[in-house]
């Protein structure tokens, strides 16, 4: 009889210590998951699809398999880790498991910006684009006409009826989707600011308000002067005068542009020359902010006809009369 009970007090303290070692090992497998880093890869994003589960991505973000109990109770113990969010994530060096999970798991997406800027034409938008970081190209070698089509526009033109504006892309987005959101940004804004319109404009379509704020965004040096600059143009429009303004020129010239502007430039006749032309281009010479289509559509009352640039800060000196303006062009231009 003793020796059986010494037996089972025998049996009882290995069970004690087998069932001690593996609570032991178990608590070090979860404290191990809990304490871990995820593992650096040749990228730093990370992509999640779409039905994947935590349960995975556990092994995929650590740096060495984990077993399959041991991901089972650690998840018991973090529910809240439960359901993830497809998308792609940037994480740094070292960023804990926990956290680079709970991060998948409220869809804090990796997102990065581009910014198309006023003033720049659609070849300088598409070369942006093809440089910006985790964007897909699509659009490489593609004509004007073809990426136009491809937006769903008749005309075969994008110059200025694209919104210059900070863009926010994920890595996977393309560069036409970026141009589709530009497009259908400025048809919105357009829309209100030609309803907004002062009544009495010698413009009558809001495509040729984008062709004038086309003009008014790349005279201006500064941004309070462009109401003052459309006045110019409004007062000139409004009593037949020719706009007479060289950022036209320098379009109409195409390729042939050397970075100056000749008499013989000024009058050579093309369809976008304004020193030889009546009235409006046919089209937008840059892409319009927001701020020069608002100043085309709300100029400001103004006598002034003429401006010249003063070479102080990109400002300009604005003139009634043709005298007036000479005076300053032998002012600010000849330095008599």
């Amino acid at each position: 009889m003793k020796t059986l009970i010494k037996w089972l007090v025998r049996l009882f303290l290995l069970a004690v210590l087998v069932i001690g070692g593996v609570a032991t090992y178990g608590f070090q497998q979860w404290k191990a998951v809990e304490n871990m880093t995820i593992a650096q890869g040749d990228s730093p994003l990370f992509v999640v699809a779409r039905g994947e589960a935590t349960f995975h991505l556990i092994n995929r973000l650590s740096e060495k398999p984990v077993p399959e109990l041991t991901r089972k109770v650690w998840l018991r113990f973090h529910p809240e880790l439960a359901a993830v969010r497809q998308g792609t994530y940037k994480f740094a060096p070292g960023t804990p498991l926990r956290d680079a999970l709970m991060t998948i798991v409220n869809g804090d997406v990796y997102r990065l910006q581009v910014t198309l800027v006023e003033g720049l034409r659609i070849g300088d938008w598409l070369q942006r684009l093809a440089n910006a970081e985790y964007l897909d190209v699509t659009l490489e070698g593609a004509t004007e006409a073809e990426v136009a089509k491809q937006l769903g526009m008749d005309n075969g033109k994008l110059e200025g009826q694209l919104l210059p504006e900070t863009y926010s892309y994920t890595p996977g987005d393309t560069d036409l989707s970026i141009l589709q959101r530009a497009h259908d940004e400025m048809e919105l804004f357009l829309a209100k600011a030609w309803e907004a319109r002062r009544p009495d404009l010698p413009i009558k379509t809001p495509f040729e308000a984008l062709v004038l704020a086309s003009i008014i965004e790349k005279e201006s040096g500064v941004a309070d002067e462009r109401p003052l600059i459309a006045s110019v143009f409004v007062n000139r429009l409004r009593v037949g005068m020719r706009l007479q303004t060289d950022p036209t020129v320098i379009y109409g010239m195409g390729d042939d542009y050397d970075g100056n502007i000749r008499k013989k430039d000024l009058q050579t006749y093309t369809p976008y020359n304004t020193y030889t032309i009546d009235g409006l281009p046919p089209g937008p010479i840059a892409m319009p902010s927001k701020e020069a289509i608002t100043a085309a559509l709300q100029p400001v009352d103004s006598g002034y006809y003429y401006f010249v640039a003063t070479g102080e800060d990109g400002r300009h000196y604005f003139s009634k009369s043709l005298r007036e303006h000479n005076n300053a062009v032998r002012r600010y231009i000849l330095k008599r």
